[in-house]
């Protein structure tokens, strides 16, 4: 019997074609609210390319005016701009910058889907209660991973906060109300500023890349060994590298006229690196930015501060505790979430839905804290006592 005409007579699995239904989508972008946030999770060319796979942008009036995009802008891309925040919280998915206030819990609809920036520290237990009682599906910028499994918005956010840091440093060192009068660099015949940078991830790599630039004297401390061999590659043999030794940590801090807490946890709060009898060491005029203030900060005087009064001084070492410096910079830091989220939208049309799109996408799921009402991040669920299931075990259940 010929092969072929064989085969032919064993039973067959019939392969049926999986045909995605593309869904209309209606995305809210609604004026930030919380004080001094100026950036815009879309800028308008990213609503033109949503507009015209079929979806529709609902943008509240003035909402792009902080980052320098006009309603005119929007309106010419084929956004839809509504007068009040009513109007926006009428949309499927409501994205934004910075974490919902109280009011905007409000007006959310039942079952609705929230993107936006949780800052886990600066909640409450009343926060996540309010949206699951609102059956709420909700995803974090900070826990969103891409395929390399990384964290793809904090990236992007973390290289303009990196250069930033030493622009935000040399402005407060030339004063003399929180500095000495000096310029942050090095210069021929003058000793050059001395630059601590604790943290060797992106933002580290950034602050420590600028201020070599600038002239400073550089030194970086992790205990991820092949972070620090990245940065000593990176930028070269001019950087000083260390784990993190107490000791020797403290030792670089007498000497420093900058330091940057750039400690990233996963999940939950950072770790206290540098304690308060630390800093009490610093010598005066000397200048604390830290970065990991979203998360709790590595400076045990850290607290929390504003872009409206930034810094205030610890035993006359001035602190800058800002949790979201990238809106300092908000037209840039706009483009740079845009380039990430415009795809997600798409793709979220183009899988048929937030709940399909979570379970094709593994990074994008990772985002989930809130999935239909029911908390699914462990972290959380032990910082403020309450329930939570796993997302995979919840979606298999949908």
């Amino acid at each position: 019997m010929d092969l072929g005409r064989k085969e032919k007579l064993i039973p067959q699995e019939e392969m049926l074609e999986v045909i995605k239904s593309r869904k209309k989508l209606t995305i809210g972008i609604p004026k930030e609210v919380t004080a001094l946030e100026k950036r815009i999770a879309l800028v308008p060319n990213a609503v033109g390319q949503i507009v015209q796979q079929g979806h529709e942008v609902l943008i509240e009036r003035g909402a792009g005016d902080t980052a320098h995009f006009s309603d005119h802008n929007y309106s010419e891309e084929g956004g839809q701009i509504v007068n009040t925040a009513d109007e926006v919280y009428q949309a499927d998915i409501i994205l934004k910058v910075s974490p919902l206030s109280e009011n905007e819990i409000d007006l959310l609809r039942y079952q609705q889907t929230i993107i936006s920036s949780l800052q886990l520290t600066s909640q409450n237990k009343n926060f996540f209660k309010k949206q699951i009682e609102k059956k709420t599906t909700a995803l974090a910028f900070e826990y969103i991973k891409d395929k390399s499994d990384s964290y793809p918005v904090l990236l992007a956010m973390s290289e303009i906060v990196g250069k930033s840091v030493m622009l935000i440093a040399g402005e407060y060192q030339c004063t003399g109300e929180y500095g000495k009068g000096n310029m942050l660099g090095g210069f021929p015949g003058i000793t050059p500023s001395e630059v601590v940078v604790i943290g060797a991830g992106t933002v580290g790599l950034n602050a420590a890349r600028t201020a070599v630039c600038l002239g400073c004297t550089v030194k970086v401390y992790d205990n991820n060994i092949y972070k620090l061999r990245k940065i000593q590659t990176d930028i070269g043999s001019s950087v000083y590298t260390s784990i993190i030794q107490p000791k020797i940590l403290m030792k670089a801090l007498k000497s420093a006229d900058v330091v940057i807490g750039a400690i990233y946890a996963d999940e939950g709060i950072t770790d206290c690196i540098v304690t308060e009898d630390m800093v009490r060491q610093m010598k005066q005029g000397s200048m604390i930015i830290d970065v990991s203030i979203d998360q709790g900060g590595c400076f045990e005087t850290s607290d929390l501060t504003t872009h409206k009064n930034p810094v205030f001084k610890k035993f006359d070492v001035t602190h800058y505790c800002v949790p979201n410096i990238a809106s300092k910079f908000p037209h840039t830091a706009s483009y740079a979430l845009s380039n990430f989220f415009t795809p997600v939208i798409i793709k979220i049309g183009e899988e048929g839905g937030i709940k399909n799109m979570l379970r094709n996408d593994y990074g994008i799921s990772r985002g989930v804290f809130l999935y239909n009402g029911t908390l699914t991040k462990k972290h959380i669920s032990q910082f403020y006592d309450l329930p939570f299931q796993d997302l995979d075990l919840l979606m298999a259940a949908f």
